[in-house]
């Protein structure tokens, strides 16, 4: 049997763990601030929405999850009370998802933590490092993007 590479230095892997990581804190914050009702498989329609709505296909684009799994979970976040699906006023057969009130009180409650923890490693690298590591990320996510 051949050997492995160490996984600690795969990208994927720190990503993922980075991913993972930031959602648990995130959503355990969430829920301890009132929104106890969404989960993190939430989190990709949730991070995309707009005060003023975005089209389902918009969000599936951005996120990179299928349309029809955007589909449903903004079916749950409409129950749950976050989002509703108004006309779109530029084309009356297309749908806008827009957050009910519920929905903008989570997205202000998500940024502020998200702030909370993006402030944290900044001091903790110092902002030159940190800047530079969130440009160089940002870089190599959307070089992968490009290839799928």
């Amino acid at each position: 049997m051949t050997e492995r590479r160490d996984a600690s230095s795969d990208l994927g892997v720190l990503a993922g763990r980075l991913l993972f990581s930031v959602q648990g804190e995130l959503f355990r914050r969430l829920h301890h601030a009132g929104f106890d009702d969404i989960s993190p498989r939430h989190g990709a329609v949730l991070a995309y929405l707009r005060a003023d709505g975005i089209r389902a296909t918009e969000l599936a684009r951005l996120s990179g999850q299928h349309k029809q799994v955007v589909g449903k979970n903004l079916d749950e976040l409409e129950a749950l009370g976050y989002v509703e699906r108004r006309p779109d006023p530029a084309d009356r057969r297309a749908k806008l998802v827009v957050p009910t009130a519920r929905g903008q009180a989570e997205m202000q409650a998500a940024d502020a933590i998200m702030a909370e923890i993006g402030e944290r490693h900044r001091e903790s690298l110092g902002p030159a490092v940190y800047d530079r590591f969130i440009a160089d990320f940002r870089f190599v996510v959307e070089a992968q993007r490009s290839t799928t």
